[in-house]
């Protein structure tokens, strides 16, 4: 009964402060429309008041978006324990419980990783395959020469960035050679860019596959370090665990040692043989240039660019044609 006699006097204490606030704003419904009417004409009008309901309407569907986002996020379906949380095997969970492995997820890691790591056999063996069997850059034969041109002079020269080279006549060819090119007596043919002929796959590495001879080298590389690194870890776990010493290794897995002693031996060798041609590369030569000793001294080496330059050039030009075509009918 005191709450019902007290709610009149201020229900009307309310309503008497909110009539005068509504006669003293200027912001209320009828002083903004009336500021519309005497300041803004009446399409202008009608223009403000449909932005101010797209406004209202963006804003309370904005407002009803984030309630309904709060409550999924904080709804009571999230507070509940998944089964997975409390299952009692050993099984690891991952992904909210989408996916199921063993107790120990690390066997599953290894054993992927090596396979993806083992298929660097693939790779070894398909660049050598690629820079064995593509054109190294062979120069055309002038097979129409005549006898003046064979037996006359055989002086030519050509400057390049302000160095004057001298081509030499190739007499098997009769050609005169471009710069930095040679005649390989293995193969019997002048080689654009000759760098060597190389004994383990047989074939020139010149102009047009002295990238994928690198490739070769860096792949087989890494192959033969992967398979050295579980060969030291296997001898490692065997005297560990064995406890024979490593005389007893020797003598029960002599296998176990004789494969890390060749792969050894290979890191040793191709790890020299790439770090050389990184070298030769930094400065600009063939590895028959830096043989011959072609810019030593006071001679200046024209084709040095500085090392982006070198490096630029030599791993990433584009691909060159092939100046023989070895698939044309013969005329």
């Amino acid at each position: 009964m005191e709450m019902a006699s007290i709610n009149p006097e201020l229900e009307t204490s309310a309503g008497e402060s909110r009539h005068e606030f509504e006669r003293s704003s200027t912001f209320t419904k009828s002083g903004f429309e009336k500021k519309c009417e005497t300041k803004v004409p009446g399409k202008c009008r009608k223009v403000l008041v449909r932005i101010k309901e797209k406004l209202l309407l963006m804003k309370k569907t904005v407002e009803d978006r984030w309630a309904q986002l709060q409550q999924h996020s904080c709804g009571p379906g999230s507070e509940r324990t998944k089964i997975y949380q409390i299952w009692p095997g050993k099984n690891v969970f991952f992904l909210g419980g989408r996916l199921i492995c063993g107790p120990d997820p690390r066997g599953l890691l290894l054993t992927t990783s090596s396979i993806i790591l083992s298929s660097w056999i693939f790779a070894v063996v398909g660049n050598m395959i690629f820079v064995s069997t593509m054109d190294p850059g062979i120069i055309p034969r002038n097979e129409q020469a005549c006898a003046d041109e064979v037996v006359g002079t055989r002086k030519k020269s050509v400057k390049i960035n302000g160095v004057e080279l001298k081509l030499k006549f190739c007499r098997i060819c009769k050609i005169f050679r471009p710069p930095r090119s040679c005649h390989c007596a293995v193969c019997d043919n002048c080689v654009e860019k000759f760098d060597h002929h190389c004994p383990w796959i047989g074939q020139c590495i010149g102009l047009r596959n002295y990238r994928f001879y690198l490739m070769f080298m860096t792949s087989a590389l890494c192959f033969c370090i992967y398979i050295f690194a579980f060969c030291c870890r296997r001898i490692h776990r065997k005297l560990q665990h064995g406890g024979i010493g490593f005389l007893g290794v020797l003598k029960n897995c002599p296998e176990t040692l004789a494969l890390p002693s060749f792969l050894f031996a290979c890191i040793g060798f191709l790890g020299g043989l790439l770090s050389f041609h990184i070298y030769l590369i930094l400065i600009n030569q063939t590895a028959y240039e830096n043989f011959r000793r072609r810019y030593s001294g006071s001679r200046i080496n024209p084709f040095d660019k500085g090392l982006l330059g070198n490096v630029k050039e030599v791993l990433f030009p584009p691909l060159q044609a092939s100046r023989v075509d070895f698939r044309a009918d013969v005329v």
